[in-house]
């Protein structure tokens, strides 16, 4: 399953935005996987955390292959151990088990969180351990598909914004400013932002300073 977007959101991110009119015609459209299952994206996303994609590719399937559905039964039956034995750190092999427990024991809710506004979806999910707001914000992403979510502390957003705009950096009252433009399709825009970042207009630089440059 991919992120879903179309034409229209297009169509609006070009009638406010020259410039990234011309990074969506440029790029066309793009394809980024979603996993609706909500215990399954926090566990991925936390799993992913400090490392590398590929190692976070590698980590992710052998948990699915051991585990079967990645859901609180599977963890707790696991256990720390049976996950660290998957190449899991042994932090964030507790962080997965706590969440797995609240979410048997019902302290934690994930039908609530996706029925939640985006700020307190996001707030509700930064009340687990490993879980902070950026890591939330993908989560509503690239799990719940919300549409306008537009992370400050994203680093390869930032750096596409430099690309395209030709800034040095970009601030919060900068930033807020591309925000309100995106909104309501924060998201889509993201998603061009981030392929601006890996490359995908390779004649766009960055502009920071030397030294100050880096992505997430």
């Amino acid at each position: 399953m991919y992120f879903g977007y179309g034409e229209t959101e297009l169509q609006y991110l070009r009638s406010r935005d020259k410039r990234i009119g011309e990074v969506i015609d440029r790029v066309g459209m793009i394809r980024r996987e979603v996993d609706p299952d909500l215990f399954a994206a926090v566990v991925h996303h936390i799993v992913g955390q400090q490392i590398s994609t590929k190692a976070q590719a590698t980590v992710w399937r052998r948990m699915q292959e051991a585990l079967g559905t990645v859901d609180a039964g599977s963890v707790l039956a696991a256990g720390p151990e049976g996950l660290q034995a998957l190449g899991i750190s042994g932090r964030k092999a507790a962080y997965i088990t706590d969440f797995a427990l609240r979410v048997q024991s019902g302290a934690f809710d994930p039908e609530t969180v996706r029925e939640s506004s985006d700020a307190e979806a996001i707030r509700q999910l930064c009340t687990l351990k490993g879980v902070g707001v950026w890591t939330a914000e993908m989560i509503l992403l690239f799990c719940l598909q919300r549409p306008d979510i537009f992370s400050y502390d994203d680093l390869a957003i930032q750096r596409g914004l430099r690309m395209v705009y030709h800034h040095r950096q970009v601030g919060r009252e900068l930033f807020e400013k591309y925000r309100r433009r995106y909104s309501p399709y924060g998201s889509v825009a993201s998603l061009y932002l981030w392929a601006v970042a890996g490359g995908a207009v390779p004649e766009l630089r960055d502009y920071a300073p030397q030294g100050k440059k880096g992505a997430k």
